[in-house]
């Protein structure tokens, strides 16, 4: 048995070896030069003296120092003001393959991995400086439009190159130009009975609106301490209030009817002589269904008012309900009447609603949903 394990280990490795080989093949012949040669390095490593592996190297890494060069050339030739990514980008992908072979002991015996430490450098800084240029240039025209492109060059200047002069700074302060700044009152509820549940409403959008990536980028919603604390200039103003709303509404119903079994029973018995016989017959009952159902829904109020103007520019009202429901039942007379549905309706019983505070969340669940949704989609434009 453990020779038979041998021997399949052995196989199996063998397997593995002749397919990372024939996918090196398979790249050197479909061009792509790179993944031939980390393909053939990784094999070597495990195999030095692996034949084909060796000849494969051979042939990919000329070929892929050979594209990148090529490309790097015609980059330095090229008019694009933002060459020099394309640059960074072949000078990273040669130092990528240097780290592989440079790893690999057997495959500095088959070809000579030559490292690109300092032209990297050097393009990657000439990489953020161009950004950087353009970014400011943008920047000093003061409109959101030309901020909001600042901001993105900016973002590149800080992958390639983090850190870069003041690139921090300066992201911050396009932010600050290419924003739309929305303030969001909501209006609390004067009832002291709903007012938690309210504030749980509240919270809830506020977190939905402070975590804006679902919404837009550049669109950043204020709470009106906040706007005022940091002395915010608002584009628009969001007021959220409650026009109306209705808790635990109690609906009783009840429904009493006389049921048949559908089958004769034993009902008595007769003396017949000297033995007894059992007597046959419907039986009745009388079942009574109760149905106990607690209404509550609101109507929320939104308003969207453009802050220069004072002009309301947009307004909609989303509504939202929760019907609570109990049913449960009993019967008088025989329960062989009743059917075996009727039986378990009996088993239950009349349970207290929920709390008057649960009913007001309840209900706000479906206008979140509208809200959000609403908003998700009108600022989705700014």
């Amino acid at each position: 048995m453990k020779r038979y394990f041998t021997h399949f280990s052995y196989f199996a490795v063998l397997l593995l070896l002749l397919f990372a080989c024939k996918s090196a093949e398979k790249s050197l012949k479909k061009g792509n030069f790179d993944d031939s040669v980390i393909r053939a390095a990784d094999k070597l490593k495990s195999n030095p003296g692996h034949t084909a592996s060796i000849d494969i190297l051979k042939q990919a890494y000329p070929l892929a120092l050979e594209q990148h060069l090529n490309d790097i050339k015609q980059n330095k030739e090229s008019e694009d003001l933002f060459r020099w990514e394309a640059e960074l980008e072949s000078y990273e992908k040669l130092n990528r393959l240097f780290l592989v072979l440079d790893q690999c002991s057997s495959c500095a015996k088959v070809v000579d991995a030559k490292r690109f430490a300092q032209e990297e450098k050097m393009a990657r800084h000439n990489a953020a400086n161009v950004r950087y240029k353009e970014a400011q240039t943008l920047l000093a025209i003061g409109d959101r439009e030309s901020a909001r492109k600042a901001y993105e060059h900016f973002e590149v200047v800080n992958n390639i190159l983090p850190n870069f002069n003041d690139v921090r700074e300066r992201l911050d302060l396009a932010y600050e130009i290419a924003s739309f700044k929305v303030v969001v009152e909501q209006v609390l509820v004067t009832s002291r009975t709903y007012q938690l549940s309210n504030e749980y409403f509240q919270e809830r959008v506020n977190e939905y609106l402070q975590t804006n990536k679902r919404l837009n980028k550049f669109v950043r919603f204020y709470m009106p301490e906040e706007a005022a604390n940091l002395k915010i200039q608002p584009d628009h103003i969001i007021k959220l209030q409650f026009d109306d709303f209705v808790v635990g509404n109690t609906l009783v119903e009840k429904n009493t009817e006389v049921v048949i079994s559908k089958d004769s029973v034993k009902v008595g018995e007769k003396q017949v002589g000297r033995s007894k016989t059992p007597i046959y017959d419907k039986v009745t009952a009388k079942f009574t269904q109760n149905r106990k159902t607690v209404l509550s829904a609101g109507l929320l109020d939104m308003q969207i008012m453009d802050f220069k103007t004072k002009r309301v520019v947009t307004q909609e009202k989303f509504n939202g309900e929760y019907n609570w429901m109990c049913e449960w039942a009993h019967f008088n007379g025989d329960e062989r009447a009743l059917t075996a549905a009727q039986l378990r309706q009996c088993k239950s019983q009349e349970l207290l609603p929920p709390a008057p505070q649960q009913l007001f969340i309840e209900f706000s669940k479906p206008i979140y949903e509208r809200l959000t949704s609403k908003l998700q989609t009108y600022y989705a434009k700014y």
